[in-house]
């Protein structure tokens, strides 16, 4: 097996070749940034346009190729940008096909309803204050004097009534931080009660800041709510390592959030 004697030209001009060149990383591409960065890309119009591309590097060696470099690199940026296009169209297709019809986000009391007493569960419960694995004096469901409440090793045992009033109050805080990072659209139409319990859940053990930022936020504010519960997930490690306990609760946070899907 040889290699062709003009090699250099078809490395340099072929449309042949830079289209599967260009299909190839447009594929690739959504791996090595999730790798870099753990954000997560649109896999519908990425195999569109890696399709595309891959096709017309196969056609592209049906047809032979100008005298004139600028010529062909016309003709290569001309077909990669109207593949592109294409793909993007047919993207846009799918998720059309794919939407669900619009529902009716939850009320406050609504998502608490079911919030706290499943916070409650994945927190665990104590009714007498006690230090945390920081040193920080806690009770109840997870709540410390930064909650707003005085807490300290020695005070009285909470009631069942108080932790439940409290924790409201709590949660609620972490549901109106982590809705500053939906759209309009999401805050309208894509929280029913379980799934805002499942995103509002998530923010109260890793921080309305780190849930807001999310992938798991990104997708559901661009409407792909499965992927988006999906990604929900991904936080289920302490220092590079699964957690058992973190693993079972972003099972249950996801299956919350996939109800009525």
């Amino acid at each position: 097996m040889n290699i062709v004697p003009n090699w250099r030209r078809v490395v340099a001009i072929s449309l042949s070749f830079w289209m599967q060149i260009f299909g190839v990383a447009v594929l690739l591409y959504p791996e090595v940034k999730f790798r870099w960065t753990e954000q997560d890309s649109d896999p519908v119009f990425f195999w569109w346009a890696g399709l595309l591309l891959l096709l017309a590097g196969i056609i592209g060696r049906l047809f032979e190729q100008s005298d004139s470099k600028w010529r062909e690199w016309a003709r290569i940026g001309g077909v990669a940008g109207l593949l592109l296009v294409i793909a993007y169209l047919c993207t846009s297709t799918v998720r059309a096909a794919e939407a669900p019809p619009p529902i009716t986000s939850a009320t406050e009391q609504q998502t608490l309803d079911i919030a706290v007493p499943f916070i409650l569960k994945k927190e665990g419960v104590r009714l007498v204050a006690y230090l945390d694995g920081g040193g920080v004096a806690t009770i109840c469901g997870g709540l410390t004097s930064a909650s707003g409440i005085d807490v300290y090793i020695g005070m009285p045992a909470m009631t069942m009534e108080e932790c439940l009033r409290h924790m409201r109050i709590k949660v609620a805080e972490y549901r109106r931080g982590l809705h500053r990072y939906f759209n309009a659209t999401t805050l309208q139409t894509r929280l029913p009660a379980t799934r805002d319990t499942a995103y509002t859940s998530l923010a109260f053990n890793v921080g309305i800041g780190t849930a807001g930022k999310s992938t798991a936020v990104r997708r559901l504010n661009a409407g792909q709510i499965a992927d988006g519960c999906e990604a929900i997930t991904w936080f289920n490690k302490d220092g590079g390592r699964v957690i058992r306990g973190l693993f079972e609760r972003r099972k249950d946070e996801k299956a919350l959030c996939l109800m009525g899907l």
